[in-house]
């Protein structure tokens, strides 16, 4: 196993916590709803978690933990400003645009754990299914709470 791989692979899963923490603090800007300030910090906590794991992994392995963000998320946080420009901070547009966020996420670490398993130890495929677990759920909520307003 090449670490310069797994690096790469570790560091773009890092990023895409990044793009969700920005995400999220822009969407928590984005509304006035208390109960969603609370769930956007929740979900950025989730990913400063999986971060501190994806960047002490990298350290360990020699590598230097990636930093900043990837081209879909400024696309996102863009997006995310038109949408609450247009809708005037509508609860579901906001909703609507932080589940599009969460699939972006999930796919990442679902195309990690299918196209780079063979770069990945036993454990880091463990860590890493453990924070696709936590994106899903994360998700999971985005959608019911989205579900759940009235159309």
């Amino acid at each position: 196993m090449k670490n310069e791989k797994t690096i790469e692979v570790l560091n773009t899963l890092i990023i895409i916590n990044n793009d969700r923490i920005q995400g999220y603090k822009k969407a928590s800007e984005e509304t006035e709803e208390q109960d969603l300030k609370t769930l956007f910090a929740q979900f950025s906590t989730t990913s400063r978690h999986c971060n501190g794991e994806l960047s002490a992994e990298v350290s360990n392995l020699g590598g230097e933990p990636a930093e900043g963000t990837m081209v879909s998320g400024k696309f996102f946080r863009v997006w995310m400003d038109v949408k609450a420009a247009l809708t005037g901070k509508d609860r579901r547009a906001i909703l609507n645009s932080c589940e599009y966020g969460e699939d972006v996420a999930k796919d990442t670490y679902e195309k990690a754990l299918k196209n780079d398993v063979e770069n990945l130890s036993a454990e880091q495929q463990t860590m890493i299914k453990a924070h696709h677990t936590l994106l899903v759920a994360d998700h999971n909520k985005v959608k019911t709470m989205r579900d759940l307003v009235t159309a």
